[in-house]
């Protein structure tokens, strides 16, 4: 039985880190020949576990360990299939009606898969589908209940329902028609978009980037059942060394003798006031008597909206964050959260914090308006930017997970560096917000000294270059008159 210990700091306000998007754009395609960041401080041989002092333990004397807190539904979810079975299966597969899935349909896959959304074993059928939809969580067979606040399912249209017939089986393949997995036990009902769109976003207004990318386009049918994984999933992207599942996690946090594991969830740049709120965390569970704290560094890995900053320059510049030891490699490791992104604010938060849970983390760093965007219509934050952290602070099945809100970190234009706000001198601090820091990295003008590393910053304006160049090659030739 996992112990945790429930944390409460004073401070009540929040980082604000994300930019705001409110303009309809596609999907973040953009891929790059090379892979482009080799460093991973996780496998990095130059690594040296320090000396450990016995773990920390409560009143009771039960050990807190933050890599066997239970995962949803006390076992975690594994559906790739042992090698030996690969090839038979693999045969099967091909035999079988097929149902052909999107890139974002095999990012799902990919999550299923390794057991981020523990207990599910595969795309929702309706009974799941409806208490994910109506109630954000599921019900156990002993009537307790798990978190579980976004639907993952699969869409089909008419055709391939047609295609299916009676059959109980189907096989998964990939955009390019390689066998994925099979899903068995199949049951198809009816894809309400409306209702699925209003539940899960609080609106139907046009311009929701998930819903245009994803939903939209979907089939009219959903299809629900068993997964069984025929390999793991690998994008072969120069990448797939950060993609650690969450029992390679645990098994890491286990290795570096955590006794405490912190979740920072983010798909932007890490600048400075980010590096400071993460190492004034550390800090703080020093204080509260852990021993070794270990950061999870979590960048969101599937789908964002095209004009976010595609995740391998983010790796990159993550990487020179720890190169440059603004993050120490030692107490932090960094890999990929596999899931899309729905842009969701309130409902999705709650996904990201379960997921971690499942990847063996016991405390989740929550900011203002986390998985938020701008409204897509109006001149507005889509959500009430303090209802994530509230709503994380009471979400059914999340009770065991502790909750570190944020403190606001602004550019401190007196020390030159970015520090916590204080609000007896406001007129000290300068907010720089992602458009603006996008500014800066677009114009060639530097940010003020101490707002982020000069390597991480350098990837940022390279990526920005390159960005100018491409979209200049495809302006129209003007032909004179």
């Amino acid at each position: 039985m996992s112990l945790t210990l429930k944390v409460h700091f004073t401070s009540t306000t929040y980082l604000n880190f994300r930019s705001k998007h409110s303009a309809l754009t596609s999907y973040n395609t953009q891929i790059r020949p090379k892979p482009i960041c080799h460093f991973n401080p996780l496998t990095s041989t130059s690594f040296k576990p320090k000396k450990m002092h016995a773990p920390v333990q409560s009143s009771s004397t039960s050990v807190i360990k933050s890599s066997l807190i239970e995962p949803d539904g006390g076992v975690l979810v594994h559906l790739v299939l042992p090698e030996s079975e690969r090839g038979v299966k693999t045969v099967e597969a091909e035999s079988m009606p097929k149902v052909r899935l999107t890139k974002i349909d095999v990012e799902w896959v990919h999550v299923i898969s390794e057991g981020w959304a523990s207990p599910l074993k595969g795309f929702m059928r309706e009974d799941e589908y409806l208490q994910s939809l109506h109630f954000k969580t599921l019900r156990m067979k002993d009537g307790s209940t798990v978190n579980m606040p976004l639907p993952i399912v699969l869409a089909i249209d008419d055709e391939t329902k047609e295609g299916i017939g009676s059959s109980s089986d189907v096989g998964l393949v990939g955009p390019d028609g390689d066998s994925i997995a099979i899903l068995r036990s199949i049951q198809i009902y009816k894809h309400n978009k409306e209702e699925r769109i209003a539940r899960t976003w609080g609106t139907t207004a046009p311009g929701l980037p998930y819903v245009e990318e994803v939903i939209t386009p979907a089939g009219n049918w959903l299809i629900g059942g068993d997964l069984e994984v025929l390999k793991p999933i690998k994008y072969n992207d120069g990448l797939d060394h950060y993609r650690l599942s969450p029992k390679q996690l645990r098994k890491e946090f286990d290795r570096r003798k955590a006794d405490a594991v912190f979740a920072f969830q983010l798909r932007n740049p890490v600048h400075n006031g980010h590096a400071l709120l993460m190492n004034d965390t550390r800090r703080r569970l020093l204080e509260m008597g852990f021993k070794n704290p270990i950061l999870l560094l979590h960048p969101l890995g599937g789908f964002t909206k095209a004009d976010d900053v595609p995740l391998d320059v983010r790796m990159e510049q993550h990487s020179k964050v720890l190169e440059d030891g603004v993050l120490d490699p030692d107490t932090t490791i960094v890999a990929i959260f596999p899931s899309p992104m729905h842009y969701a604010g309130p409902t999705e938060v709650q996904w990201h914090a379960k997921a971690r849970i499942n990847a063996g983390a016991n405390f989740y760093i929550v900011g203002r308006d986390p998985a938020g965007m701008g409204h897509p219509t109006e001149k507005r934050d889509l959500y009430d930017p303090e209802h994530g952290k509230k709503v994380l602070s009471m979400a059914p099945g999340l009770e065991k997970l502790n909750i570190l809100p944020f403190r606001v970190a602004a550019y401190d234009t007196v020390a030159k560096k970015m520090a916590f706000f204080d609000p007896s001198r406001a007129k000290d601090f300068l907010f720089i917000s992602g458009t603006k820091m996008r500014t800066y990295a677009r114009t060639g003008e530097n940010p003020p000294d101490g707002f982020m590393c000069p390597g991480g910053w350098e990837v940022l304006v390279k990526y920005y270059k390159s960005l100018q160049a491409e979209e200049a090659t495809q302006q129209p030739a003007v032909l004179p008159s």
